[in-house]
């Protein structure tokens, strides 16, 4: 499977960008859920840089999932709690006893939620710049490793 972390990190950007037109426009409901998005693309193109797989749609998960060396603050751990929750109900009408999503999204929800996606973003470029400094984990290393026996 090819690497491309990189089409990851872009779209991730692009989502952002996405977030916070949608709430110049008024549409914050899109705008809650494009900046979920965002951080949960922007972690994705990180297990794309590791080759680790990436399943799901929990920004939580994916993140407190990292390897060790990626872990992140409580902080931000917070911030991806928050943006989970506008995965679905940002979207569909059934998330609410009645109304539509465009009748319970407000202002400050879209601001908080694209400063968090942008914190998260930010985080994400800083693994990705280590280990572009580092030269990364070569994929084809780590599958070999995976492959000799442990000693167990």
């Amino acid at each position: 499977m090819p690497e491309r972390h990189a089409d990851w990190l872009r779209q991730s950007k692009r989502d952002l960008a996405h977030a916070r037109h949608a709430a110049e426009d008024g549409d914050y409901e899109w705008s809650c859920f494009a900046a979920q998005q965002s951080a949960e693309k922007a972690l994705k193109s990180v297990y794309q840089r590791l080759g680790a797989a990436a399943w799901g749609h929990s920004v939580t998960n994916l993140l407190t999932n990292l390897p060790e060396p990626y872990q992140p603050s409580e902080d931000l751990v917070e911030r991806a709690k928050a943006l989970d929750k506008h995965y679905i109900p940002a979207r569909y009408p059934n998330g609410f006893d009645q109304g539509a999503p465009m009748d319970y999204y407000t202002r400050p929800e879209a601001e908080r939620s694209i400063q968090d996606a942008g914190a998260i973003l930010q985080f994400c470029e800083h693994i990705l710049a280590g280990l572009a400094a580092r030269g990364g984990e070569s994929q084809s290393r780590r599958a070999s490793d995976e492959g000799e026996p442990s000693g167990d």
